[in-house]
């Protein structure tokens, strides 16, 4: 499991840094993130929401990175890192199952180059993360 827990903390830091970049005027891969209906993003997020985005995905990977490595259970805040690991499981599985609409495995929208991506990478990859948040915050209970 440790190898599985490297792979998805630097994944973390991967899209933390990748949202910095874009962060600071990036195009590359911005295309194919932002979901579009008509022809119009449904989001223009600026700088500010892009950093807290990279923070929090930093943040994603620190707690990986200790429910991977660390018995959490013997530390005075270590049910904060497992709650949070908890609560990320249910995001990601969330974000996986999607709005019905333009996101995740049960949107309506399937034409866009977006919807590509998230049918056949951004979806798939969440659900993981859920799974594998969940496999680490339950191996630390007792």
């Amino acid at each position: 499991m440790s190898i599985v827990v490297l792979i998805v903390m630097l994944l973390f830091v991967f899209l933390g840094l990748l949202h910095v970049y874009w962060a600071f005027g990036g195009k590359i891969g911005v295309n194919k993130v932002i979901p579009v209906i008509d022809g119009k993003p449904t989001m223009t997020p600026g700088v500010t929401i892009t950093l807290i985005v990279a923070i929090v995905l930093f943040g994603c990977g620190a707690v990986v990175f200790m429910l991977g490595f660390y018995d959490l259970t013997s530390l005075p805040q270590g049910s904060l890192i497992i709650y949070a690991g908890w609560a990320l499981s249910g995001i990601f599985i969330v974000r996986a199952i999607g709005d019905f609409k333009v996101l995740g495995f049960f949107k309506k929208i399937n034409t866009t180059e977006f919807s590509k991506y998230d049918t056949h990478y951004y979806s798939p990859l969440c659900l993981s993360l859920g799974v594998i948040f969940l496999a680490l915050s339950y191996g630390q209970i007792g």
